[in-house]
């Protein structure tokens, strides 16, 4: 039997420093909201489907939000990176 390394498990460490817990809030961050636009997305499919447009139109402006939302942390990440290299 072949076992998969789950890639959101962490190796256990003593003691994230600082900058590491910012980089792991801002991923955290980002995960979640990419999650919430997703499901956003979804409902705006099962709103569009009954005919529902108003709601469909809702949905998609929240999910434009939480991808934003990502983006921004996402960008955050980014800056860590480039900045430690």
């Amino acid at each position: 039997m072949t076992t998969i390394a789950n890639p959101l498990k962490t190796e256990e460490t003593p003691q994230a420093t600082t900058k590491n817990q910012l980089g792991i809030d801002n991923h955290k961050k980002s995960a979640m909201n990419l999650e919430a636009a997703a499901k956003c997305h979804y409902e705006a499919i099962k709103h569009y489907e009954v005919g529902n447009t108003e709601k469909a139109c809702l949905s998609t402006v929240q999910a434009q939000g939480h991808s934003t939302l990502a983006g921004e942390a996402q960008r955050e990440v980014l800056k860590s990176h480039t900045i430690n290299q």
